[in-house]
């Protein structure tokens, strides 16, 4: 049967936009009454189980006020033993399906999903999908029929989840199917859909941002020697090469992706997308799209039609801030419970740490997401949207503390990184401590060209324009605490390799970026076999 090719959305009165993008049109006062209605459904709904009045105590709020005053913050770990296998019993509502995703130690945490909370996170993708289309109010090019390339993990994480139903529910054509994704490993996948792509064309793209920029690097290669490459060799896919090789050559530069994919969107998130962003720009010929999700709260915060910062959804969670001075004393004492403020009461250019409680019968109760978040504006001028608006910083638990005058994020790396020009595989830091010497050691493996001896003088430079903390520990200290290790190429391959071969899931194949423990580092370390020591 032939698709049909109608407009997902026609107007701004248009039935679609007003149930997905409504809540741009939102003031904050209508997004507090959304907030408090849902928040006191919800302690309804799940008052009565097990977990909740573990969590809750005896007595039940009545109110907002009552509910932040009585119930405290919690951890992964104030909901075991209910989320282990065979406790379902225990939850407010029986889950329709267990995500996954990363938990402290280094093993996986299960998250239930209820059947409601599922289809809200879908109704929240699709909003993803029709803004990303859109340039404006009320008008989306995204049109029934479109192709997408999810480029994401496999079920049971959360990215595959969703891919899974999107596929199922919404009328869009995926270049692979679900099950097909899903059998697969991640590195294959990604290669695998991008030859499919090649074949079929591709209107839509979902991914992580660090592979957009990686399968962008790679064609490098494919304009060296598109002879050798198997991506070409598909007689489908020679049409859509051969116009590519053409519009590169008469421009006198390599095949970018867009000249093989002229897509609509390009839907990515991670915390490094703010640093790509100008490098997609260039690969795919339009900036991403960024929307701010977790396994444990969904998809929370979304950007309008001008890619700019996040706009937080209102029926996603009910939202509670953690100042940044509050949650400093909450790591320094781990008995203190940090004070919160409501999305009303927030103040542009703060750092905030997300809580989150769970609506859609799901069971998170005050609990601590670990995301730090900068609020930029209490409004978008530009779109019109008239809500407090926010950007990703990092996660609570991944800075690096260097002698209490920084606090360096992965965000700030990243960007350091693509500052100095490094052309590289994949990376980590952490803190390392030798007697009476602290330093800030990067391990990295290079795959671009340039002496290995301008990596540090480069680095320290971006780092100390990017971060004024480390620029004063540099000027009134005199320390220069980074030291890189350069990694052998292949390094990244072989630990993945290594850990897919042991069983390791998805997300322990490769080494944190962040404050990675002495067992990762000494992997590496081994996996490299020969290294490049540089120091300040």
């Amino acid at each position: 049967m032939r698709s049909t090719r109608n407009p997902m959305v026609r107007s701004e009165d248009d039935r679609r936009w007003q149930k997905h993008c409504g809540f741009l049109d939102l003031t904050t006062d209508q997004f507090m009454a959304i907030q408090r209605t849902l928040l006191l459904q919800q302690l309804e709904r799940v008052a009565h189980s097990p977990l909740s009045r573990k969590l809750i105590g005896s007595r039940m709020p009545g109110s907002v006020e009552e509910f932040r005053k009585w119930v405290p913050l919690t951890s992964y770990q104030d909901y075991l033993p209910e989320f282990e296998p065979g406790h379902e019993e225990a939850l407010p509502e029986k889950p329709c399906v267990w995500a996954y995703t990363s938990g402290a130690s280094g093993a996986f945490n299960r998250v239930p999903y209820t059947r409601e909370f599922y289809h809200s996170a879908l109704d929240d993708l699709m909003a993803a999908f029709i803004i990303s289309c859109s340039r404006k109010r009320g008008q989306s090019a995204l049109t029934e029929g479109d192709r997408v390339l999810f480029n994401v993990a496999p079920s049971p994480y959360i990215s595959g989840i969703l891919a899974a139903g999107a596929s199922r529910i919404f009328n869009l054509r995926p270049v692979m199917s679900s099950e097909e994704q899903d059998s697969m490993d991640f590195k294959d996948k990604v290669t695998k859909g991008f030859e499919l792509s090649l074949r079929t064309g591709v209107d839509i793209l979902v991914a992580m941002t660090s592979v957009l920029v990686k399968l962008g690097n790679d064609f490098n290669k494919l304009s060296a020697a598109p002879r050798k490459s198997k991506r070409v060799s598909h007689p489908a896919a020679l049409p859509r090469v051969a116009r590519a090789f053409l519009r590169s050559k008469l421009e006198h530069r390599n095949v970018l992706p867009r000249d093989l994919w002229p897509v609509k969107s390009v839907i990515g998130w991670g915390i490094d997308t703010p640093v790509y962003r100008e490098q997609i720009r260039r690969y795919w010929g339009m900036y991403p799209y960024e929307l701010h999700a977790c396994t444990e709260a969904g998809i929370m915060a979304l950007q309008s039609w001008n890619k700019k910062d996040l706009t937080p959804l209102p029926h996603s969670n009910f939202f509670e801030f953690i100042p940044e001075d509050e949650w400093l004393r909450s790591r320094e004492d781990i008995f203190y419970q940090p004070a919160t403020v409501l999305l009303s009461e927030v103040v542009p250019g703060e750092r905030y740490e997300l809580v989150v409680t769970s609506f859609h019968g799901m069971p998170f109760l005050r609990y601590r997401l670990g995301h730090l978040v900068r609020i930029t504006a209490l409004e978008d001028e530009e779109a019109q949207v008239f809500l407090p608006q926010m950007v990703f910083e990092t996660r609570a638990d991944d800075l690096i503390d260097i002698a209490g005058f920084t606090r360096i994020s992965e965000k700030t790396v990243a960007q350091a990184i693509a500052n100095a020009g490094l052309v590289h595989e994949e990376w980590t830091i952490r803190k390392e401590v030798a007697g009476d010497n602290v330093s800030l050691r990067l391990y990295i493996e290079m795959n671009g060209r340039g002496p290995a001896q301008d990596i540090v003088p480069l680095l320290h430079g971006e780092l100390a324009r990017l971060d004024p903390g480390y620029r004063d520990l540099a000027r009134m200290m005199d320390v220069r605490p980074l030291e890189v290790t350069v990694l052998r190429a292949g390094t990244y391959a072989r630990y993945y390799e290594e850990q897919r071969e042991g069983g390791a899931v998805l997300l322990q194949r490769k080494p944190p970026r962040m404050n990675a423990p002495d067992e990762a580092i000494d992997r590496l370390l081994r996996m490299s076999d020969t290294q490049e020591v540089l120091v300040a």
